[in-house]
């Protein structure tokens, strides 16, 4: 019986891939594997590419990097979120969408009220945007401290939920009538 590609039961579009090859053969030795040889010269890569990867010490790494540093500059980027701040951003962005639904019911509660103080088009506007106001502050906080440190977004993000309280729905909310 032999163990051949030829001889599997199924066969696909593909299969003689030599990546596709995991391991050595049955009958090949440490001795029997050919060194890797080196092109005659070393290739060179397009303006904005680096080389990277096996064999990429044989680029022309000195073309490689002019083109990369003159392209673009150096951006330091920020670590993956840890678990605990993935979290604590998480509960924090659902206190501030239960923030503006608080103010959205708060707003309408008074809306009756208001109008012997305000206009009902200025309280309208004034409604909507204090709705908006924890949204807008928490997709602003996020996008300004991405670069960084989890304590400092975290900071902000406390101080936002303190700042944006619902007041009218905690005065008036669903007991004050």
């Amino acid at each position: 019986m032999t163990n051949g590609r030829e001889d599997d039961a199924l066969s696909w579009d593909g299969d003689d891939d030599p990546t596709l090859d995991v391991g050595a053969s049955r009958d090949v030795g440490p001795d029997d594997v050919e060194p890797d040889t080196e092109p005659a010269t070393a290739p060179e890569l397009p303006e904005g590419f680096t080389a990277v990867g096996r064999g990429s010490e044989t680029v022309d790494a000195a073309a490689a990097v002019d083109a990369a540093s003159v392209s673009r500059p150096a951006i330091a980027e920020r670590a993956p979120m840890g678990n605990g701040e993935l979290v604590g951003v998480g509960v924090l962005g659902g206190v501030y969408a239960l923030f503006a639904i608080g103010w959205i019911i708060g707003g309408l509660r008074l809306q009756g009220t208001a109008a012997f103080l305000v206009s009902p088009v200025g309280y309208q506007v004034s409604l909507w945007l204090a709705v908006l106001a924890p949204i807008v502050w928490f997709g602003t906080v996020f996008l300004l401290t991405a670069r960084s440190k989890p304590w400092v977004r975290m900071v902000w993000l406390i101080a936002g939920a303190v700042l944006l309280l619902p007041w009218p729905f905690i005065m008036v909310g669903a007991i004050g009538r």
